[in-house]
């Protein structure tokens, strides 16, 4: 479960931007909307995110890729410089002279324990790495590792299992990643990198990525094709089935719709529209997430997809039996109602005259109990609309 991201001189965000999770326990409307786990603290199932073009909240989706991708990626071609993630994935803010490294941090729960991990990196090498665990029963915090460019630190727990690879470990490979590949009697390594890599960062191109229905499609045909039926009945697709073929490794989708006659059409996948595609491949991701209780980013989660659409995709991460969560960026504002969303669900991204990307929470501004939303938003109040100068369109000649 996400329970915080933190970011610094990473893409458009320079200064240092978190991203939390955490619920404001003052706020009691939409207690369904909250993961409760019986602790002090309650944790938020959907974020929504909103901007203007060019504000850069498209970038903290970025950040968050660059941060799984550097984990997954730091160990591979550690002996070609060019080709490191490290050097892959730096992309410090660009608009002034800058050799400043970036920073990442995440906070997690995984079952009784609270995890804190993260690493600050340039092109060259990792400058700090760090992972404390914290258990939720007795608010004891322990350290696991600190590292710098210096020397590496284990804590108690592990010092003796990992001392003697000390230095065996690259500047350019996180701690994480390397003992990630090891066999060991500690499980803490894998725990925290599965947490990290178990967060959905779902493709931008969703709807032109065949792949993913290639490999996921065919699952929930055979095994949860019931479930995809209702889910597409209840957003009015019209199809009232769905299969399909494998030939020479090549799989072919069909729909099948009833006519006013009664009998069944046969439509190729690829030619229903791209919002029934899109919905029917976040369904996938939503149904995965949900299942293995896992976080997903999704970038303009809006984009083809009516606002009703976009409330059922939304609430099927309200279910009591499940920890999913489901962070996404937009600009359709048909849904920053108190109806829907609570304050601590509501964020904005907005950018100032020097370019800086600066992260904001509903719950920062003093909200009036009778306030909408969504007008005072588009107002300006909150930030985070586009500035638009005022523009003549000449009539052609």
């Amino acid at each position: 479960m996400l329970v915080q991201f933190t970011l610094k001189n990473v893409l458009s965000f320079r200064d240092e931007t978190v991203f939390d999770m955490t619920a404001i326990n003052a706020y009691k409307e939409h207690e369904s909307n909250l993961i409760n786990r019986g602790k002090k603290e309650k944790f938020v199932r959907v974020a929504s995110i909103y901007g203007a073009n060019a504000s850069g909240k498209s970038n903290l989706y970025f950040a968050m890729k660059f941060f799984q991708r550097i984990v997954a990626e730091s160990l591979n071609n550690v002996s070609d410089q060019k080709n490191t993630a490290i050097s892959k994935y730096y992309v410090p803010f660009s608009f002034e002279e800058n050799e400043d490294s970036s920073e990442f941090q995440i906070v997690v729960i995984q079952e009784e324990y609270e995890y804190r991990y993260g690493y600050e990196y340039n092109q060259h090498c990792i400058v700090a790495e760090w992972l404390y665990r914290k258990n939720l029963n007795t608010n004891r915090t322990i350290t696991i590792f600190e590292r710098t460019t210096e020397y590496v630190e284990f804590g108690a727990s592990i010092k003796r299992e990992c001392d003697h690879y000390r230095e065996q470990i690259p500047a350019e490979t996180l701690v994480l990643s390397f003992f990630n590949r090891l066999k060991m009697k500690t499980d803490i390594f894998q725990t925290v990198y599965s947490c990290v890599m178990n967060i959905m960062i779902v493709p931008t191109d969703l709807c032109e990525d065949q792949e993913i229905l290639d490999k996921f499609l065919p699952q929930f045909i055979d095994h949860e094709k019931k479930q995809l039926l209702e889910f597409l009945d209840a957003i009015d697709t019209g199809i009232a089935d769905i299969m399909y073929y494998e030939n020479d490794s090549e799989i072919s989708f069909f729909t099948i719709h009833r006519g006013k006659d009664g009998k069944e059409y046969p439509l190729g996948l690829s030619s229903e529209s791209a919002g029934t595609v899109k919905s029917m491949i976040l369904f996938i991701y939503a149904q995965a997430a949900i299942l293995t209780n896992n976080c997903i980013f999704v970038d303009e989660l809006n984009t083809k997809l009516h606002p009703l659409l976009l409330k059922f995709i939304i609430d099927l991460f309200y279910r009591e039996d499940t920890t999913a969560q489901l962070v996404y960026t937009t600009h359709d504002t048909t849904l920053m109602d108190k109806k829907f969303f609570r304050r601590d669900q509501i964020w904005f991204v907005q950018k100032d005259e020097n370019g800086y990307s600066e992260l904001s929470a509903l719950s920062d501004f003093k909200v009036r109990s009778d306030a909408s939303f969504e007008k005072d938003y588009l107002a300006g109040v909150y930030g985070g609309i586009p500035f638009l100068r005022e523009f003549a369109a000449k009539e052609g000649e």
